[in-house]
């Protein structure tokens, strides 16, 4: 039946980055000047999966107008004010073949409850998720492989994390060896980008979080796998995140993109 879905989770209010999102969604906030939604969905269609849900929530009218609009948003174009007659002049043709089903899924909804609530449009054995605002140069064809290799309800994607601290190295007698600033960490943490079997339905309730009980539950019967992502991965969770992400996209080496 083709390509699964996206499944994008957009409703969150995003309050650990409030300079950003007091005034619109957090994946509507921008890496050089493009929300970082676009981003993400970019890095889907980069390996040709190019049809996606929005669950959408706080703010989310600003998410459907920015794409209502969106012909518009990225090109250039004139407009003729003194003409009754066809006035705009297009200059450019910059577009995405993306195909998006927007779903208001609440406000105050749990992660869980938003997924539960687009089932209806899901019409494939399986289908991707992941967060509003995390992007990675993680190969989302081999993801899709990985999943339907190991025939498991749930694929996670792990990431190692960065140290919010710099590490002290010390010998047994405490002398200082070396120090490491921020370095990363061994340990995997949940990365956000999922695929699913239409099972996990099953699981969800209106008012769940994704990442508690249905996970818990996938865990305990052995039906959750572990993609591991050792290339580059960064959330957007706070301002020092959002200025950090545009710090790579004005370097000119973005590893999100595929070349």
């Amino acid at each position: 039946m083709g390509n699964p879905k996206v499944v994008i989770l957009c409703g969150g209010a995003g309050t650990r980055l409030r300079e950003e999102t007091e005034f619109k969604p957090k994946p509507m906030v921008s890496i050089g000047g493009k929300p970082i939604l676009v981003h993400i969905m970019e890095i889907y269609a980069s390996h040709g999966f190019k049809d996606f849900i929005l669950c959408l929530g706080y703010k989310g009218d600003m998410i459907k107008d920015y794409f209502l609009n969106y012909y518009w948003t990225v090109n250039d174009f004139s407009l003729d004010l003194s003409s009754d007659k066809d006035a705009m002049t297009r200059h450019t043709r910059k577009n995405h073949d993306f195909n998006i089903t927007f779903v208001d899924t609440g406000e105050e909804t749990q992660t869980g409850g938003r997924v539960k609530q687009i089932e209806k449009y899901i019409d494939t054995d399986d289908f991707m998720l992941t967060y509003g605002d995390g992007v990675s140069d993680v190969n989302i064809k081999e993801l899709w492989e990985f999943h339907k290799k190991h025939n498991k309800i749930g694929t996670l994607t792990g990431v190692h994390p960065w140290s919010k601290y710099g590490v002290v190295n010390v010998d047994p007698e405490g002398t200082v060896l070396k120090f490491r600033e921020k370095p990363i960490l061994k340990d995997w943490i949940n990365g956000g980008f999922f695929v699913f079997k239409k099972e996990i339905f099953s699981l969800l309730k209106e008012d769940c979080m994704l990442e508690k009980e249905p996970f818990e539950k996938m865990a305990k019967d052995r039906q959750i796998v572990l993609y591991k992502h050792e290339g580059f991965w960064h959330c957007m969770d706070t301002y020092k995140d959002f200025q950090d992400l545009n710090k790579i996209w004005n370097s000119g080496q973005v590893p999100w993109i595929k070349r």
